[in-house]
């Protein structure tokens, strides 16, 4: 069994360059990988697309969710779920997001 602190494994992500989101990975095997965020107001996911399947879930904060329709908002304890090639993205508005993605299978 493990367990993980996605809010104390986000507070401790780093970004490569400090206008972009910090990251870390919490899990990572074939089946699935975690990888909390730490998005900034005004920092953002830009929309891409995946081979796999992306679950997002709010941790904290307020922010923005996008997807083929456009952008919605989402907040703490919302999950939001995109199928494989979906276009997806996240953006912190005015406080911090934190989000813990599940991303299945591995890319």
């Amino acid at each position: 069994m493990k367990i993980i602190d996605p809010a104390a494994i986000a507070a401790s992500a780093v970004a490569a360059n400090p206008k972009r989101p910090a990251t870390a990975i919490a899990h990572d095997d074939p089946d699935a990988r975690l990888v909390a965020f730490r998005i900034e107001p005004g920092q953002e996911v830009r929309p891409h697309t995946s081979t796999s399947a992306v679950l997002l879930s709010v941790v904290s904060g307020r922010g923005v969710a996008s997807g083929p329709e456009g952008e919605h908002p989402v907040g703490a304890g919302d999950i939001v779920i995109y199928g494989r090639g979906e276009l997806h993205g996240m953006r912190a508005t005015a406080e911090q997001l934190v989000i813990l993605a599940v991303i299945t299978p591995r890319p």
